[in-house]
């Protein structure tokens, strides 16, 4: 039996996970520097450990809403190729492995999130858990922008 080992958080409601090898780490909600000119789903840049990170609201970014910070609001901290983001959640629950068997193709939508985000759907006892392919998350060209915030 092959397992898939993923980080559970929160968003809108649902339960996403993602490949727990993408995230670096789940940190508390910090305060943004706000960037001009940038795309309304990016929030805007932290510095985290001299790392500097842009900030994306992926409510926002999957337009089904917009992200309300509390003291439960998390920042996943993930590593796509060379590239070092930040993703805005309701909040971080815990990693699990998941039986790769128990994985079936996501239909077209799912919880508002087109299927192009989503490697799949995991049925677990506790309910639905969409798992998210981070890299097309971010289209080619946001990519451009971002590295370019990095850059700065």
């Amino acid at each position: 039996m092959a397992e898939k080992k993923v980080i559970i958080f929160t968003l809108g409601g649902e339960k996403y996970g993602v490949d727990v090898e993408q995230v670096l780490s789940i940190e508390k909600m910090t305060t943004l520097t706000r960037i001009p000119n940038t795309e309304n789903f990016i929030k805007g840049i932290i510095n985290i450990r001299g790392i500097i990170y842009p900030v994306i609201d992926l409510l926002e970014r999957f337009r089904i809403g917009t992200s309300i910070i509390n003291e439960e609001t998390r920042l996943c901290l993930v590593q796509l190729d060379e590239m070092k983001v930040a993703f805005i959640v309701d909040g971080a629950e815990d990693v699990a492995s998941i039986d790769t068997e128990k994985i079936e193709q996501a239909p077209h939508l799912v919880g508002g999130v087109h299927a192009e985000y989503i490697n799949g759907i995991a049925k677990l006892e506790t309910g639905i858990l969409i798992l998210l392919n981070l890299e097309r998350v971010l289209r080619d060209d946001h990519i451009e922008k971002i590295k370019q915030i990095e850059g700065a």
